[in-house]
């Protein structure tokens, strides 16, 4: 059972996006519109394919749509008006399957009503996506079950919950051995102080549960995933007066991480990849996280946690993969590389960015991709 002030968050979240919010331009902060990187063609594609009105209710924080998806299982935790989810069925195709689940029961129905409509559209017989109402923290509720995905996904909800470790749980529960979790989410420069905490419309703007962004590493190691690799992140911007006041020094980045679960058997050495294409929009080459980009045929040695994702993952068939040194002790869990992991500070540290200077209306490679919807633009691509 949810505690009163656990319980009191929840109806709170409920109301403001089933009913105060009524599409994404309602949103007072960038923190749930920011999109996350230049998108490839075959993902913008799909988005054109998803009804208006399931496209006006999105309100994440990013496009959470990671790599190399064909027949895999998908989970979206906080589905919301299933978006995320219609985009993921297409490139799943027919034999894959994506199971969305929130806990605003309005925007599950506004999700459940175009089932047919996107099936349809894309031809298949058989539908080949799921909605579910229920909580993230408890998906056993709802009668997921262990190790029955290949990626979870989730967009810029985890915030949202107060019992953020029980989330990261969960999704390790019901991951496969090798799976992943692929998300996109609101960090705070800061530990957020009790006014920040308990400011309704920060917590429903997802600032009011940011996770300080140490704790993340923490939580990842406690619970068995490899270090959390950072993909994309972008400071967010605050248009309003009176949350300015309440925020105050704290500052907040939207960022997309990923986390691997890999059996806890089995030696760990460093290794020679190379990537060798084949992967749908990404053939000449796949941009891992911040630290490594794969280019097709080029030969890249990696360490010991690196060439483990890569061997025990969805990727390993797009890799040849050969060891380079010496093996070393089988992996009681995955260690906390931290030269390997890019932390979202870095954004901070690195300069002032200014609003204005967030702002671009290009759309080339490295720059910016636009939100059509509310011509909200951001920076898309970090660079250490």
């Amino acid at each position: 059972m949810a505690a009163p002030r656990d319980a009191e968050i929840r109806k709170d979240v409920q109301n403001y996006y089933g009913q105060v919010l009524k599409k994404s331009a309602d949103l007072q902060t960038s923190a749930c519109v920011t999109a996350a990187r230049l998108v490839p063609k075959h993902i913008r594609e799909a988005l054109t394919n998803v009804h208006e009105e399931v496209a006006l209710r999105y309100y994440g924080c990013g496009l959470v749509i990671p790599e190399c998806l064909e027949n895999c299982w998908i989970l979206d935790l906080g589905s919301g008006s299933g978006r995320d989810c219609y985009v993921l069925s297409q490139l799943v195709g027919e034999t894959g399957h994506v199971t969305g689940i929130d806990m605003t029961e309005n925007q599950v129905e506004v999700a459940k009503k175009y089932i047919e409509y996107h099936m349809e559209k894309y031809g298949f017989q058989t539908p080949n996506v799921t909605f579910l109402h229920g909580y993230i923290e408890n998906l056993e509720e709802t009668g997921i079950k262990n190790e029955s995905y290949d990626i979870v996904i989730s967009n810029c909800v985890i915030n949202l919950v107060p019992d953020k470790q029980a989330v990261l749980q969960e999704a390790y529960r019901v991951l496969k051995h090798g799976g992943e979790l692929y998300f996109s989410d609101v960090y705070a420069s800061l530990e957020l102080p009790e006014e920040i905490r308990t400011h309704r419309i920060l917590w429903g703007e997802c600032l009011g549960g940011a996770l300080y962004w140490k704790d993340l590493a923490i939580l990842a190691q406690k619970i068995g995933f490899c270090t959390p690799r950072l993909v994309t992140a972008n400071l967010i911007t605050v248009q309003n007066e009176e949350l300015e006041r309440v925020i105050g020094d704290c500052r907040f980045v939207s960022a997309t991480f990923r986390l691997f679960k890999l059996p806890k058997t089995g030696p760990a050495e460093r290794c020679q990849v190379t990537y060798n294409g084949g992967i749908i929009g990404h053939e000449k080459e796949l941009i891992f996280d911040a630290n490594f980009t794969f280019k097709e045929g080029e030969v890249v040695e990696v360490d010991e946690e690196t060439a483990a994702i890569l061997k025990n993952s969805r990727f390993a068939h797009n890799f040849l993969i050969r060891p380079v040194g010496e093996k070393l002790p089988a992996r009681s869990g995955c260690s906390a590389l931290e030269s390997k992991w890019l932390y979202p500070e870095n954004i901070w540290k690195r300069r002032e960015i200014k609003p204005e200077e967030s702002f671009s209306s290009r759309e080339g490679p490295g720059d910016t991709a636009v939100n059509k919807t509310d011509k909200t633009l951001v920076l898309t691509k970090f660079k250490p």
